[in-house]
């Protein structure tokens, strides 16, 4: 008999599902409880992308122009290169390249910035980092030792107003004393070349050769240490502590996760916890799913009453009710689907286009100054999922209700 019900079950499930209900206030908890679950889902699949999209910049932009690991040497290291022969060929440690860093002023025009001067070697710096594939102007391997050029990064030549070919001034904390009393040190560079990694790092960081900073340091020929690029960034602790037992004492190491880790985990937590903030929409769409129905069953006992006396078993009468729910709840979600798609597939080029009509910059106080997005489709399988077993857990008690419904105590009031 149960059997023989169950393609009636799933039609007349489907006809209340699409049927005008006579209280016209329970089609309007249904439409609810289905604009709710699309908006749910929407807003899922929109904010994890955004939250994608950030992780993804963090490890390509910001960690690609941020070392994955450092070793510093306790004195000035005078052959880098023979420091390079005993890292490279450790396990996991794909490129090593020379580093010196060093902390000023830059001013032109009237203009003042602060920055963090890296000295490097062009060739095997791009090994290492990502610079070179930013350049917005210019060229990254114009910086040839004893030329003193510079590469700016994007916001950095903004608040200097400096274009490529200028001359600009590095002014050193450090203090030289001359008969006209103690001044500061400077240094003119000329800017070869701009890049835009659009991240804070285009605010902070410019470039100039090693041997250049080498002599800017007063230690010629030498170099701070090298930077290391790992096969695996998120070894690179481990990674870290191996090298410094391997060199010795007279070597250090630093790597990512102590300059931008809690960052990283920042954007792990959050994701996690608007992920389970956000799924609040989905649940309260699932209660007007519950109550919609429990309305339902009280408007059609006598259309129940009827179908039992007819025959029809509880779990077939069950079956209609989880049938018009769990149909409500699949709408909402494939409606919210396509539309969280959308938004995530377009939400940059949104957050763009209100930026340039309102003149309004947004992004500019965070690590990535624009809004990134990166559809996965296993958080929209997963979102989808959720929301289907949620609305059809939400079909479960007032199906069970319909089914308890009994035919002589509904018709007698009929």
């Amino acid at each position: 008999m149960r059997a023989m019900f169950r393609p009636f079950s799933l039609y007349v499930g489907l006809r209340y599902t699409g049927a005008r209900a006579r209280n016209s206030f329970i089609s309007v908890i249904t439409l609810i409880s289905a604009l709710g679950l699309m908006l749910g889902v929407a807003v899922l699949i929109t904010v994890l992308s955004v939250m994608n999209g950030f992780d993804r910049e963090l490890q390509t932009r910001i960690l690609g122009m941020v070392t994955h690991l450092s070793v510093y040497g306790r004195e000035p290291v005078n052959d880098w290169r023979q420091l390079a022969d005993q890292i490279e060929g450790y396990p996991g440690v794909e490129a090593v390249a020379p580093f010196r860093q060093l902390e000023g002023m830059l001013t032109f025009d009237g203009n003042v910035a602060g920055a963090l001067i890296s000295g490097i070697e062009p060739k095997a710096e791009r090994q290492v980092s990502i610079v070179g594939d930013m350049m917005w102007e210019g060229e990254f391997d114009a910086l040839e030792p004893g030329s003193f050029g510079v590469v700016l990064g994007y916001g950095l030549a903004r608040k200097l107003s400096a274009e490529v070919g200028d001359k600009v001034t590095l002014v050193l904390p450090e203090a030289t004393v001359s008969p006209a009393g103690v001044m500061p040190r400077f240094k003119r560079f000329t800017v070869a070349g701009i890049f835009r990694a659009r991240a804070e790092v285009d605010s902070l960081y410019a470039y100039v050769n090693v041997d250049d900073a080498a002599r800017l340091a007063r230690q010629p020929g030498t170099v701070e240490g090298v930077h290391l690029r790992l096969t695996d960034l998120f070894a690179a602790p481990q990674v870290g502590w191996e090298l410094q037992q391997s060199l010795g004492y007279g070597y250090y190491t630093s790597d990512w996760t102590r300059t931008h880790g809690n960052l990283f985990q920042a954007i792990k937590m959050e994701k996690t916890m608007m992920t389970l903030l956000l799924s609040f929409i989905v649940a309260v769409a699932a209660f007007n799913i519950i109550s919609s129905q429990v309305m339902l069953v009280t408007e059609k006992r006598g259309n129940i009453a009827v179908m039992r006396t007819l025959g029809a078993s509880p779990g077939a009468i069950m079956r209609i009710f989880m049938v018009q729910g769990t149909v409500v709840g699949m709408v909402g979600t494939l409606l919210g689907t396509a539309l969280g798609i959308g938004l995530a597939k377009n939400v940059s080029a949104l957050a763009q286009w209100i930026e340039s009509t309102f003149n309004a910059h947004l992004f500019d106080a965070y690590f990535v100054n624009y809004l990134p997005s990166e559809l996965q489709w296993s958080d929209v399988g997963i979102i989808v999922g959720i929301a289907m077993l949620i609305s059809f857990s939400a079909t479960l008690y007032p199906s069970w209700r319909a089914s308890r419904v009994h035919p002589a105590e509904a018709l007698r009031y009929e």
